[in-house]
């Protein structure tokens, strides 16, 4: 396996013999700069300034082929993880479903309400590619559709960490758990959370067991904690508390219906 930095360090000290080429495995290249030799210094530095600033990913895909398809192979959580959990639901599900006595049990599905969510598969599609904004209006369309999907909501946490969203990733964390999700292991090591694990709140998040209610159930007391005897000043402060409602549902803290329930008892 290829290093970075000793592909950088080759690059910059012999990079004039091409060195550094014949280590990547370029041997072509390697002797194209032996031939080059009044230049190729110059080209020995720009290489290994490209080294040192490349993402190691990008280095992996590109110099070491074989050990990045193998990693996606054992690391890929959206292709094998993922439809792995699903199965384990259903699984358990059809358990329940058996062990309940025959009065108790709810009529059998129709077989097309259990079809694919498609925006959730193109979703996972377009993450795999980089695309990160696309895969965030797909898993956020899937959602609508099935909105306790828990595989759909650690997706786009992923996604909101890699475009540095922390409050929308933080959200949709609490979701998947709230709706079942157990690896948290998962939530401290995968690489597409490693912006969220940097945040100041991530400890404090962590020791909640990786919910926000702790620290969403603050101010919702302070939005309700109205004193109805302060008749002068209360238009003022239900005002003040309409703001601050609109606010957290803007930031992503309360859903819509949290929202609304919140708006009715405030106007009530």
């Amino acid at each position: 396996m290829k290093d970075k930095t000793l592909a950088g360090i080759l690059a910059l000290f012999f990079g004039w013999m091409g060195v550094h080429r014949f280590y990547l495995g370029q041997v072509g290249l390697g002797i194209l700069y032996l031939f080059l030799i009044p230049v190729a210094w110059l080209l020995g530095i720009i290489d290994a300034l490209a080294f040192f600033s490349m993402d190691q990913e990008d280095f992996d895909r590109k110099y070491n082929k074989a050990y990045f398809r193998r990693r996606e192979e054992e690391g890929d959580w959206n292709r094998h993880n993922e439809r792995d959990f699903v199965r384990r639901e259903r699984t358990d599900a059809r358990r329940e479903v058996r062990q309940a006595p025959r009065s108790n049990r709810a009529p059998e599905p129709k077989q097309s309400a259990s079809r694919e969510n498609p925006f959730r598969e193109s979703g996972v599609s377009k993450f795999k590619d980089y695309d990160y904004e696309g895969a965030i209006e797909d898993f956020e369309k899937s959602l609508e559709i099935a909105p306790k999907d828990i595989a759909t909501h650690f997706n786009i946490a992923c996604a909101y960490s890699l475009t540095e969203n922390k409050d929308k990733a933080f959200y949709h964390l609490d979701r998947a758990v709230a709706q079942g999700f157990t690896d948290k292991e998962r939530i401290k090591t995968h690489d597409a959370l490693a912006f969220l694990r940097i945040q100041d709140e991530f400890l404090s998040f962590e020791k909640n067991g990786f919910r926000l209610a702790a620290q969403l159930e603050q101010p919702k007391e302070d939005l309700l904690s109205t004193q109805p005897t302060m008749a002068p000043s209360l238009s003022q402060d239900l005002l003040e508390q309409l703001k601050r409602l609109g606010e957290l549902r803007e930031r992503g803290l309360l859903t819509e219906e949290e929202f609304s329930t919140q708006k009715r008892k405030l106007l009530g």
